[in-house]
């Protein structure tokens, strides 16, 4: 068996000044932080030694992979840890830097929740979670994720909301359809354990258990 982990950034300034980030490169609170430092320690308890490390190349995503690693005692990985453009979060466009209640307000509601849990709508000048999954985190993780696991190595992906939920279409975790039921806290590791590369279990790791 080998696992496969995927790991939401800790809290940004931007999502504690509840804005649009998108492919703006802010980094980490102090809540943020404190969040990867207890993911990191959730990733002790579970004992397992990553193979190697992914993560997109914003720096509360990499900040991110760098803390957890570190309280892991993974902290060798760190020089190894691989950054790349297309697991970034999703590029919210001209929404990007925008208060969403500010924009809720100007667009309406409904406009508005459109533009963030539509599959295949994309704010003004951004992505929808389609683009993000067929142009950019799929031919990623088939060409550099997938191989790996199929050796039966144990990988972990520290990224975003967004990168995230595509990665759990493409694993068959989820569909388009059930994709925004799907919610990826900040700093809550969640774990797939493979067989075969067949996903065999699926839980998060919280303070209290593996549930």
């Amino acid at each position: 068996m080998n696992y496969l982990v995927l790991l939401r950034h800790g809290q940004s300034q931007w999502n504690l000044e509840n804005r649009f980030t998108g492919f703006h490169d802010i980094d980490l609170s102090d809540l943020g932080r404190q969040e990867a430092a207890d993911a990191g320690a959730r990733l002790k308890t579970l004992g397992v030694k990553f193979d190697a490390a992914f993560t997109s190349t914003l720096q509360r995503a990499s900040n991110t992979a760098k803390i957890a690693l570190t309280n892991a005692g993974q902290e060798d990985l760190i020089s190894k840890l691989v950054r790349h453009d297309d697991l970034r979060e999703r590029d919210y466009g001209d929404l990007t830097g925008l208060n969403k209640d500010e924009t809720r307000a100007k667009y309406g509601e409904e406009q508005v929740h459109i533009w963030r849990r539509s599959y295949d709508v994309a704010p003004p000048g951004g992505e929808c979670l389609q683009d993000v999954v067929e142009k950019r985190v799929r031919p990623y993780y088939e060409a550099n994720i997938k191989p790996l696991l199929e050796q039966g190595k144990n990988v972990l992906v520290a990224a975003h909301g967004n990168s995230l939920r595509a990665l759990l279409i493409i694993i068959g975790a989820e569909t388009p359809e059930t994709i925004n039921k799907a919610e990826m806290e900040t700093g809550v590791p969640v774990v797939f354990e493979l067989e075969g590369g067949k996903i065999k279990n699926r839980y998060q790791l919280t303070d209290k258990k593996a549930a």
